[in-house]
């Protein structure tokens, strides 16, 4: 036990009247390493293949929602010009410093694990994540067919320049800003979007990928520089000097006045439509990317040097979850298939199982099956009266929300709690809030200042001995 001289003063002697900052590590900082420990789990050569580019992918997720969140919210007080100091001791403009400070190598390294380590150990087992130049005459046919028939007609090009507004970028979506040689005005500059509605790993027909040896591999060229390699067919009669890819993170944290909101469900789909036009926190841009078209970026994006992070490697490194999609099961953990309790096996009453003895799921150990057919049989039994239940995320496939309309339908008293402040659930949780009114169950919205994380359900049986 430390002696009484090296325990920290719970007063800070700089500060007085305010809590020591050496007793506390700051919010953003430990997030950060956090993540730092999902990444490490990509880097752990004991954990199978796939498994490491699916933490890699989290990685980068994780990373992209901080800057939505919580950096965005640094940013916005610092312009306020707040200068209050957090617990830990430091000032926004500190933290926004120190965050950068922390993220600069991790974002090196993931580059580097992803190019040294995980793209190399892919090629061992049979797939290849190819450049453009690498592909041979067949495959960059093959790839040329696939564009004029699947990507050409989705790409709009956009200009910028004086006589054209500087185009909407979209949050996280990768971008390619073009330079088109102008010999009388100086060069042009020209923004193309690369869809989300297609894979930004581009699959190649299985008969003409192979290795060295012939052996057939699984190939896959980045969605980019296939469309980098074909600009001509969207600037016939220019001069294509150069393409640089980039990608914007904006401003997500919505900010709700619920004190003011009327009618919170509007009020959300309101808020929430306007999450997409939030201010610029974060230009990510390839490596070597000229000055000129840096600040280019910079000034239309209105940004300053330290909202720009250059990358060595392909940017949105989350896109590589499509790579964990793929049927390879000797590069995944072994698939766990959860189990029933006791008390429930081969029980068709479940509600004679709970009469006799309490029941205790632990998920994910435990399957989640009995829950949802827990509400069925509830939706379904004549002796039911009523059903009330909280909803946090609900999901796009919502077999416990169907269940809930269905009990309504067959005359029960329904009652939800729908939490429409669900980070990034918001859209999907106003779907089906509407959904359950339609259907005619009593439906609430949350409670004012704060979230309701809590899964609670209730169910009112009539039975012999009476309610229960």
């Amino acid at each position: 036990m430390p002696s009484a001289e090296h325990v920290p003063p719970i007063e800070s002697p700089e500060f007085p009247g305010h809590i020591n900052p050496e007793l506390y590590i700051d919010r953003e900082l430990s997030w950060i390493a956090f993540n730092r420990r999902v990444l490490e789990e990509a880097q752990d050569a004991r954990n199978p293949l796939l498994e490491r580019i699916k933490f890699l992918a989290i990685y980068s997720s994780n990373l992209d929602e901080f800057f939505m969140i919580r950096v965005s919210g640094v940013k916005k007080q610092i312009q306020e010009g707040v200068n209050l100091r957090a617990p830990s001791g430091l000032t926004p403009q500190e933290q926004y410093a120190a965050i950068r400070r922390d993220l600069l190598p991790l974002q090196s390294e993931t580059q580097r694990l992803w190019r040294e380590d995980l793209m190399p150990a892919l090629h061992e087992v049979g797939i290849n994540i190819m450049h453009y130049q690498e592909l041979n005459a067949r495959q960059r046919e093959a790839v040329r067919r696939f564009y004029d028939r699947e990507i050409f007609p989705i790409l709009t090009p956009l200009a910028i320049d004086s006589s054209h507004p500087f185009p909407f970028v979209s949050n996280l979506n990768v971008n390619l800003v073009v330079v088109i040689d102008g010999p009388e005005l100086g060069p042009l500059y020209a923004r193309v979007k690369v869809p989300e509605s297609l894979p930004r790993l581009m699959r190649l027909p299985a008969e003409i990928c192979h290795d060295a040896d012939g052996k057939p591999m699984i190939c896959f060229v980045w969605m980019e520089e296939v469309i980098a390699a074909h600009l001509g067919t969207l600037f016939p009669g220019k001069e294509v000097a150069a393409t640089y890819v980039f990608r914007v993170t904006r401003d997500t944290d919505l900010e709700i006045q619920e004190d003011e909101a009327s009618d919170l469900l509007k009020t959300m789909e309101a808020t929430v439509r306007q999450r997409r036009f939030g201010s610029v926190v974060r230009l990510s841009v390839e490596e070597g990317m000229p000055d000129a078209v840096r600040l280019l970026l910079m000034e239309h994006l209105e940004i300053v040097a330290d909202d720009v992070y250059e990358s060595d490697g392909p940017l949105r490194l989350s896109n590589l979850m499509e790579l964990v999609n793929l049927d390879r099961s000797d590069l995944k953990d072994k698939s766990f298939v959860p189990g029933i309790p006791i008390g429930l096996r081969g029980e068709s009453d479940y509600f004679a199982a709970i009469r006799r003895q309490p029941i205790l799921l632990q998920h994910p150990f435990d399957s989640f099956a009995p829950v949802i057919d827990l509400v069925r049989a509830a939706a379904r039994d004549p002796q039911v009266q009523a059903i009330k239940q909280t909803l946090y995320r609900v999901g796009h496939n919502a077999p416990i929300v169907e269940a809930l309309m269905e009990a309504r339908i067959q005359g029960k008293q329904v009652a939800a709690l729908v939490e429409l402040k669900a980070r990034f659930d918001e859209e999907n949780n106003i779907e089906w809030a509407r959904a359950l009114e339609a259907a005619g169950v009593h439906v609430a919205y949350g409670l004012s200042g704060l979230k309701t994380h809590a899964k609670l359900l209730i169910i009112i049986r009539k039975e012999e001995d009476g309610p229960r």
